[in-house]
């Protein structure tokens, strides 16, 4: 006899995003000028053929002859790559990208079991009413003025500054008065910052559209980092580094951007002692620099709590629905195979 899949999660299910960011692009300017009208000029990417070592690890046999170690020295690893720097007398990156917060978190954007769908809209509307996404959207807020988004451009810059508008208002914040590693730290901007991305999470506002400018004193024609292509075939190509860049323009990837301001998971179990701080909200709690995923028990992963979240089962905290719906609202397809 077929089951019955009224109580089961829908086998078609998916969720559009609901923080939708652009590309980042670059600019070199300097700091002195860095909000004088046309001052920031678009970097540009430049191909260096350089001559490096051979230092890749080696079989204990070639160590211990010096003879076929020298031979091997004596071949030059020969590399053309992509490189992008600030201009000789420009001090300052500037990286600018636009954000859009959209609502309707309660309404997948495909769903096939209509129980279901009638079951998590009013869950995701008892967690509206009652938290607002006040938790998250301070989160989002705080990796806002804390130029996460910068990535390595973040490290050794002297000053960072960043200006945001949206909705009609304008804030600037200091990134080094934000820690990257908690979100105790506020301020009144943030806040301001933080309720209207709810508003709109909540569907108070139809959309809210946020634009970005960070400026980061790095020193001048030092070199910065846009995002740096994935090449899945490095045999086919005339480069061993290929960055990204858009019509010209060095620039970041929207996913690299949209994974800085959804780090913001801090109730993972392992939190305390792996040392990492924030991950980003994934379903597994995957750190692909790290190899890891930080939640592969059903306690703690996306599916085990939401299949129960959904169905109108109370969760052990409330720190725990924060994490499912911050995974709604990266969105994703997350329906239940039939075969299961």
């Amino acid at each position: 006899m077929a089951k019955s899949n009224t109580k089961e999660v829908a086998s078609v299910l998916a969720f559009e995003k609901k923080l939708v960011t652009s590309d980042g692009y670059l600019y070199g300017t300097t700091w002195a000028e860095r909000h004088a009208k046309d001052q920031a000029t678009p970097l540009a990417l430049v191909a260096k053929s350089v001559r490096g070592t051979i230092s890749n690890r080696m079989k204990q046999a070639d160590l211990d002859d010096p003879l076929k170690l020298n031979k091997k020295m004596e071949s030059p690893n020969l590399q053309t790559v992509d490189a992008c720097a600030l201009g000789e007398h420009q001090d300052t990156l500037k990286l600018r990208f636009t954000l859009k917060v959209l609502g309707g978190i309660d309404k997948p954007s495909a769903c096939n079991n209509e129980f279901f769908a009638q079951s998590y809209a009013k869950v995701a509307q008892t967690y509206t009413k009652e938290h607002g996404f006040k938790e998250l959207a301070k989160r989002y807020a705080l990796n806002i003025a804390n130029a996460r988004f910068l990535w390595r451009n973040r490290v050794g810059a002297e000053k960072i500054e960043v200006v945001v508008k949206a909705g009609g208002e304008q804030w600037t914040f200091n990134a080094h008065d934000f820690s990257l590693r908690h979100f105790d730290s506020s301020s009144a901007d943030v806040q301001a910052l933080a309720d209207k991305i709810a508003a709109a999470l909540c569907g108070d506002l139809p959309y809210l559209l946020i634009t970005v400018e960070a400026y980061a004193l790095v020193g001048n024609a030092q070199e910065v980092y846009p995002s740096e292509e994935l090449v899945l075939d490095k045999g086919k190509g005339d480069k061993s580094k290929i960055l990204y860049h858009v019509n010209g323009v060095a620039a970041m990837h929207s996913q690299k951007v949209g994974n800085a301001l959804r780090t913001i998971d801090t109730w993972y179990s392992e939190f305390d002692t792996a040392n990492i701080g924030p991950i980003a909200a994934e379903v597994y709690g995957a750190v692909t620099s790290l190899g890891r995923a930080y939640r592969t028990d059903k306690k703690e992963h996306f599916y085990g709590l939401f299949d129960r979240f959904a169905m109108g089962e109370p969760l052990a905290t409330p720190e725990q629905a924060h994490y499912v719906m911050a995974v709604l609202v990266r969105g994703g397809v997350f329906g239940q195979s039939s075969k299961e």
